[in-house]
Protein backbone atom coordinates (compact mmCIF):
# COMPACT_ATOMS: atom_id res chain seq x y z
CA UNK A 1 0.00 0.00 0.00
CA UNK A 2 1.08 3.58 -0.65
CA UNK A 3 0.65 6.12 2.14
CA UNK A 4 1.23 9.80 1.35
CA UNK A 5 1.31 12.05 4.40
CA UNK A 6 1.47 15.87 4.29
CA UNK A 7 3.59 15.77 1.14
CA UNK A 8 4.93 19.06 -0.19
CA UNK A 9 7.22 19.87 -3.08
CA UNK A 10 8.33 23.15 -4.67
CA UNK A 11 10.42 24.28 -7.59
CA UNK A 12 12.15 27.28 -6.07
CA UNK A 13 9.41 29.66 -4.93
CA UNK A 14 6.79 27.78 -6.96
CA UNK A 15 4.91 25.43 -4.62
CA UNK A 16 3.47 22.59 -6.69
CA UNK A 17 2.25 20.15 -4.03
CA UNK A 18 1.31 21.29 -0.53
CA UNK A 19 0.34 19.05 2.38
CA UNK A 20 -1.02 16.29 0.15
CA UNK A 21 -2.28 13.21 2.02
CA UNK A 22 -3.92 10.07 0.63
CA UNK A 23 -3.70 6.30 0.50
CA UNK A 24 -3.44 4.30 -2.73
CA UNK A 25 -4.69 0.75 -2.34
CA UNK A 26 -3.81 -2.52 -4.10
CA UNK A 27 -5.98 -3.76 -6.92
CA UNK A 28 -6.91 -0.29 -8.20
CA UNK A 29 -6.23 1.63 -11.40
CA UNK A 30 -6.15 5.26 -10.31
CA UNK A 31 -6.80 8.04 -12.79
CA UNK A 32 -4.70 11.07 -11.83
CA UNK A 33 -6.30 14.16 -13.37
CA UNK A 34 -5.59 17.88 -13.22
CA UNK A 35 -4.78 20.93 -15.28
CA UNK A 36 -1.28 21.59 -16.56
CA UNK A 37 1.15 22.53 -13.82
CA UNK A 38 -0.71 21.12 -10.82
CA UNK A 39 1.96 18.52 -10.06
CA UNK A 40 0.78 15.26 -11.64
CA UNK A 41 4.16 14.37 -13.12
CA UNK A 42 5.92 15.64 -9.99
CA UNK A 43 3.77 13.32 -7.86
CA UNK A 44 4.60 10.33 -10.07
CA UNK A 45 8.34 11.04 -9.90
CA UNK A 46 8.10 11.35 -6.12
CA UNK A 47 6.27 8.03 -5.93
CA UNK A 48 8.94 6.22 -7.93
CA UNK A 49 11.83 7.82 -6.04
CA UNK A 50 13.24 10.12 -8.70
CA UNK A 51 12.54 13.12 -6.46
CA UNK A 52 12.69 13.52 -2.70
CA UNK A 53 9.80 14.97 -0.69
CA UNK A 54 10.75 18.34 0.73
CA UNK A 55 8.31 17.94 3.61
CA UNK A 56 6.02 15.08 4.53
CA UNK A 57 6.53 11.49 3.52
CA UNK A 58 5.73 8.68 1.12
CA UNK A 59 5.65 5.12 2.42
CA UNK A 60 5.38 2.14 0.06
CA UNK A 61 5.24 -1.18 1.89
CA UNK A 62 7.51 0.19 4.61
CA UNK A 63 10.02 1.74 2.19
CA UNK A 64 10.73 5.37 1.30
CA UNK A 65 10.99 5.52 -2.52
CA UNK A 66 13.87 8.03 -2.55
CA UNK A 67 16.02 5.61 -0.54
CA UNK A 68 16.19 3.63 -3.80
CA UNK A 69 16.21 0.21 -2.15
CA UNK A 70 16.44 -2.59 -4.76
CA UNK A 71 13.68 -4.52 -2.98
CA UNK A 72 11.24 -1.71 -3.77
CA UNK A 73 12.63 -0.57 -7.12
CA UNK A 74 12.20 -4.05 -8.55
CA UNK A 75 8.47 -3.72 -7.81
CA UNK A 76 8.04 -0.23 -9.35
CA UNK A 77 7.84 0.80 -12.98
CA UNK A 78 7.54 4.42 -14.07
CA UNK A 79 6.61 5.06 -17.70
CA UNK A 80 7.24 8.71 -18.52
CA UNK A 81 5.45 10.65 -21.23
CA UNK A 82 8.67 10.88 -23.24
CA UNK A 83 10.17 7.49 -24.13
CA UNK A 84 13.64 6.58 -25.41
CA UNK A 85 14.27 5.68 -29.04
CA UNK A 86 17.08 3.21 -28.30
CA UNK A 87 19.19 1.73 -31.10
CA UNK A 88 17.99 -1.81 -30.36
CA UNK A 89 15.29 -4.15 -31.49
CA UNK A 90 12.52 -4.69 -28.91
CA UNK A 91 13.71 -8.17 -27.89
CA UNK A 92 17.29 -6.96 -27.32
CA UNK A 93 16.01 -4.01 -25.30
CA UNK A 94 13.88 -6.35 -23.17
CA UNK A 95 16.72 -8.81 -22.55
CA UNK A 96 19.09 -6.01 -21.54
CA UNK A 97 16.76 -4.15 -19.19
CA UNK A 98 14.25 -6.76 -18.04
CA UNK A 99 16.77 -8.25 -15.60
CA UNK A 100 16.22 -5.27 -13.26
CA UNK A 101 12.63 -6.33 -12.51
CA UNK A 102 12.06 -9.63 -10.74
CA UNK A 103 8.74 -10.30 -12.44
CA UNK A 104 9.76 -9.50 -16.01
CA UNK A 105 8.51 -12.04 -18.57
CA UNK A 106 9.82 -12.16 -22.13
CA UNK A 107 6.81 -14.26 -23.09
CA UNK A 108 4.44 -11.56 -21.80
CA UNK A 109 6.46 -8.88 -23.59
CA UNK A 110 6.17 -10.80 -26.87
CA UNK A 111 2.43 -11.29 -26.41
CA UNK A 112 1.97 -7.58 -25.76
CA UNK A 113 3.94 -6.63 -28.87
CA UNK A 114 1.65 -8.92 -30.85
CA UNK A 115 -1.42 -7.34 -29.27
CA UNK A 116 -0.14 -3.87 -30.18
CA UNK A 117 0.94 -5.03 -33.66
CA UNK A 118 4.47 -3.71 -33.18
CA UNK A 119 6.99 -4.72 -35.89
CA UNK A 120 9.44 -6.70 -33.76
CA UNK A 121 12.29 -6.64 -36.28
CA UNK A 122 12.46 -2.85 -36.45
CA UNK A 123 15.03 -1.03 -34.37
CA UNK A 124 13.35 1.20 -31.81
CA UNK A 125 15.03 4.35 -33.11
CA UNK A 126 13.45 3.67 -36.52
CA UNK A 127 9.91 3.17 -35.23
CA UNK A 128 7.10 5.70 -35.51
CA UNK A 129 6.26 7.59 -32.32
CA UNK A 130 3.19 5.40 -31.79
CA UNK A 131 5.09 2.13 -32.29
CA UNK A 132 7.82 3.28 -29.91
CA UNK A 133 5.27 4.22 -27.25
CA UNK A 134 3.57 0.83 -27.58
CA UNK A 135 6.92 -0.94 -27.20
CA UNK A 136 7.58 0.87 -23.93
CA UNK A 137 4.04 0.22 -22.70
CA UNK A 138 4.56 -3.47 -23.49
CA UNK A 139 7.79 -3.52 -21.52
CA UNK A 140 6.22 -1.70 -18.57
CA UNK A 141 3.40 -4.23 -18.31
CA UNK A 142 5.70 -7.20 -18.92
CA UNK A 143 7.69 -6.26 -15.80
CA UNK A 144 4.64 -7.39 -13.75
CA UNK A 145 5.34 -4.84 -11.02
CA UNK A 146 3.26 -4.32 -7.93
CA UNK A 147 3.34 -0.56 -8.58
CA UNK A 148 2.98 0.90 -12.06
CA UNK A 149 3.04 4.66 -12.65
CA UNK A 150 2.24 5.95 -16.15
CA UNK A 151 2.39 9.55 -17.36
CA UNK A 152 0.10 10.22 -20.36
CA UNK A 153 0.44 6.68 -21.78
CA UNK A 154 -2.12 7.21 -24.58
CA UNK A 155 -0.40 10.30 -26.01
CA UNK A 156 0.67 9.50 -29.55
CA UNK A 157 -1.54 6.42 -29.89
CA UNK A 158 -4.11 6.14 -32.67
CA UNK A 159 -7.69 5.07 -31.96
CA UNK A 160 -7.16 1.28 -32.42
CA UNK A 161 -4.03 1.44 -30.25
CA UNK A 162 -5.94 3.15 -27.45
CA UNK A 163 -8.42 0.26 -27.44
CA UNK A 164 -5.48 -2.17 -27.41
CA UNK A 165 -3.99 -0.28 -24.46
CA UNK A 166 -7.19 -0.60 -22.43
CA UNK A 167 -7.30 -4.32 -23.19
CA UNK A 168 -3.64 -4.78 -22.25
CA UNK A 169 -4.07 -2.84 -19.02
CA UNK A 170 -6.95 -5.04 -17.89
CA UNK A 171 -5.35 -8.31 -19.04
CA UNK A 172 -1.73 -7.87 -17.96
CA UNK A 173 -1.93 -6.19 -14.55
CA UNK A 174 -2.36 -8.39 -11.50
CA UNK A 175 -5.24 -8.18 -9.05
CA UNK A 176 -2.99 -6.76 -6.33
CA UNK A 177 -1.19 -4.15 -8.45
CA UNK A 178 -1.56 -0.44 -7.80
CA UNK A 179 -1.63 1.45 -11.09
CA UNK A 180 -1.58 5.26 -11.25
CA UNK A 181 -2.17 6.87 -14.64
CA UNK A 182 -1.77 10.60 -15.16
CA UNK A 183 -3.77 11.70 -18.17
CA UNK A 184 -5.55 14.55 -19.91
CA UNK A 185 -7.16 12.05 -22.29
CA UNK A 186 -9.94 11.03 -19.93
CA UNK A 187 -12.17 9.60 -22.65
CA UNK A 188 -9.39 7.15 -23.59
CA UNK A 189 -9.44 5.62 -20.10
CA UNK A 190 -12.91 6.38 -18.78
CA UNK A 191 -13.92 2.73 -18.59
CA UNK A 192 -10.79 1.46 -16.82
CA UNK A 193 -9.76 4.05 -14.22
CA UNK A 194 -11.25 3.69 -10.76
CA UNK A 195 -10.78 5.54 -8.39
CA UNK A 196 -10.44 9.10 -9.73
CA UNK A 197 -8.00 11.60 -8.21
CA UNK A 198 -8.29 15.26 -9.22
CA UNK A 199 -5.41 17.51 -8.23
CA UNK A 200 -5.65 21.27 -8.03
CA UNK A 201 -2.83 23.66 -7.37
CA UNK A 202 -1.46 22.49 -4.02
CA UNK A 203 -4.60 20.53 -3.19
CA UNK A 204 -6.54 17.29 -3.72
CA UNK A 205 -10.05 18.17 -4.84
CA UNK A 206 -11.28 14.61 -5.19
CA UNK A 207 -10.11 11.08 -4.45
CA UNK A 208 -13.09 8.79 -4.83
CA UNK A 209 -14.18 5.52 -6.37
CA UNK A 210 -16.55 5.51 -9.31
CA UNK A 211 -19.20 3.88 -7.13
CA UNK A 212 -18.92 6.67 -4.56
CA UNK A 213 -19.09 9.30 -7.30
CA UNK A 214 -22.16 7.61 -8.77
CA UNK A 215 -23.75 7.46 -5.33
CA UNK A 216 -23.31 11.17 -4.65
CA UNK A 217 -23.76 12.60 -8.15
CA UNK A 218 -26.41 12.27 -10.84
CA UNK A 219 -25.17 12.45 -14.44
CA UNK A 220 -28.13 13.51 -16.53
CA UNK A 221 -28.17 13.01 -20.29
CA UNK A 222 -31.32 14.89 -21.20
CA UNK A 223 -32.56 17.76 -23.31
CA UNK A 224 -33.24 20.50 -20.74
CA UNK A 225 -30.66 22.38 -18.67
CA UNK A 226 -31.33 22.23 -14.94
CA UNK A 227 -30.47 25.56 -13.25
CA UNK A 228 -29.32 23.66 -10.15
CA UNK A 229 -26.71 21.67 -12.06
CA UNK A 230 -23.16 21.75 -10.75
CA UNK A 231 -22.06 21.63 -14.36
CA UNK A 232 -23.90 21.50 -17.67
CA UNK A 233 -22.82 21.33 -21.29
CA UNK A 234 -24.77 21.27 -24.52
CA UNK A 235 -23.84 18.26 -26.67
CA UNK A 236 -25.27 16.96 -29.94
CA UNK A 237 -28.79 15.74 -29.28
CA UNK A 238 -29.19 17.36 -25.88
CA UNK A 239 -27.01 18.08 -22.90
CA UNK A 240 -24.98 16.47 -20.14
CA UNK A 241 -25.14 17.83 -16.64
CA UNK A 242 -23.90 16.91 -13.19
CA UNK A 243 -26.21 17.30 -10.21
CA UNK A 244 -26.28 16.24 -6.56
CA UNK A 245 -27.88 12.84 -6.14
CA UNK A 246 -29.94 12.86 -2.90
CA UNK A 247 -32.17 10.04 -4.16
CA UNK A 248 -29.31 7.66 -4.97
CA UNK A 249 -30.30 7.20 -8.60
CA UNK A 250 -27.99 5.20 -10.86
CA UNK A 251 -26.25 6.95 -13.75
CA UNK A 252 -23.13 6.50 -15.87
CA UNK A 253 -20.25 8.61 -14.64
CA UNK A 254 -18.80 10.92 -17.30
CA UNK A 255 -15.29 11.74 -16.10
CA UNK A 256 -14.82 14.76 -18.36
CA UNK A 257 -18.06 16.32 -17.04
CA UNK A 258 -17.02 15.33 -13.52
CA UNK A 259 -13.67 17.09 -13.92
CA UNK A 260 -15.37 20.29 -15.09
CA UNK A 261 -17.94 20.10 -12.30
CA UNK A 262 -15.20 19.74 -9.69
CA UNK A 263 -13.32 22.77 -10.96
CA UNK A 264 -16.46 24.91 -10.94
CA UNK A 265 -17.45 23.82 -7.42
CA UNK A 266 -14.22 23.09 -5.56
CA UNK A 267 -15.45 23.77 -2.03
CA UNK A 268 -18.69 21.83 -2.59
CA UNK A 269 -16.79 18.76 -3.72
CA UNK A 270 -14.26 18.96 -0.92
CA UNK A 271 -17.09 19.17 1.62
CA UNK A 272 -19.16 16.34 0.11
CA UNK A 273 -16.22 14.01 -0.56
CA UNK A 274 -14.17 14.91 2.51
CA UNK A 275 -13.76 11.34 3.70
CA UNK A 276 -12.70 10.09 0.25
CA UNK A 277 -9.21 11.64 0.45
CA UNK A 278 -8.25 8.99 3.00
CA UNK A 279 -9.66 6.01 1.14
Amino acid sequence: MITINNLSFSYGANAVLKNISMELLPGRIYGLLGENGVGKTTLLTLLCGLKKPQTGSIDIDGFKPFDRKPELLSEIYYLSDEVMDITMKPADFARNYGKFWNGFSMDTFTRLLELFEVPVNNRMDRMSAGQLKKTHISFALACSCRYIFMDEPTNGLDIPSKAQFRKALMQFTSDDSTVVISTHQVKDLENVIDPVIILDRQDVLLNASVSEISEKLWFDYGTEINPDALYSEVVPGGCIQVLPNPDGRDSKVNIEALFNAVHKNKEWFKAVFTSSTSK
